[in-house]
């Protein structure tokens, strides 16, 4: 990219770590990148809480990059896919149009328009990922992208959102909801418990994740070369 460098806003742990592999590949400057809870409720606290500290620039732009779901037969696990909206509910947030289409111009064939919505649980099986694409006409799904989108749109900063599909939208994966604190974090115990009682899906979630994660370091790091 060749403009003022932007903030990367990614969930903490395996996100956070892939997209710090692929900056990790660039020798010139490098975009801040920050860890940020997983969950609307637990996201908005935390951005309340540093916005005085992190984006007062009048140039500031976001992007929030992860993985996310698919919720339709199109997108498979390794897909890159930009944002144009994101859905909560019967509410609708706008990604920044200008720098969503510089990102779409650099990234070309890579990646493909989507239209978004987020949930406050994991949407884990197949079955409702095909009431969700239905009902609002969506092609993916995450937890962070529009609490991301209403913060920032009140700041009056740019945001565009990025993210890699990890799992698609015929096969279940296991609810991990239980295991995501109140504080947007993992705990090991829970997660490992969730795992352990539906083993086809959680090593499919596995395997999915770590294609994800693997492209999501790639594409940080073709994003950010200059």
């Amino acid at each position: 990219m060749k403009t003022t460098l932007p903030i990367i806003l990614v969930p903490q742990g395996a996100e956070y770590k892939a997209v710090c592999r692929g900056l990790s590949r660039i020798t010139t400057a490098k975009p801040t990148v920050i860890p940020i809870p997983i969950g609307s409720q637990a996201l908005t606290t935390y951005l309340q809480s540093c916005q005085e500290k992190l984006w007062k620039a009048p140039d500031a732009k976001v992007i929030l990059m992860g993985i996310c779901g698919s919720l339709r037969d199109r997108f498979k696990v390794g897909d890159i896919v930009l944002y144009e909206e994101c859905i909560y509910e019967t509410k609708v947030q706008q990604c920044d149009r200008s720098f969503t289409a510089e990102l779409y111009a650099h990234l070309q064939d890579k990646v493909s328009l989507v239209k978004g919505m987020s949930c406050d649980r994991v949407v884990c099986s197949a079955k409702e990922k095909l009431h969700l694409s239905e009902i609002f006409k969506t092609d993916v799904v995450d937890m962070e992208g529009f609490a991301t989108l209403e913060f920032f749109q009140q700041a009056g900063v740019e945001v565009a959102m990025l993210r890699v599909v990890s799992d698609d939208s015929g096969h279940d994966i296991p609810d991990l909801t239980s295991a995501i604190n109140s504080d947007g974090s993992l705990e090991p115990l829970p997660l490992a418990i969730t795992m352990i009682r539906q083993p086809i899906a959680a090593t499919r979630l596995i395997r999915g994740s770590l294609q994800a994660l693997k492209v999501l370091e790639e594409v940080t790091a073709f994003l950010f070369a200059r």
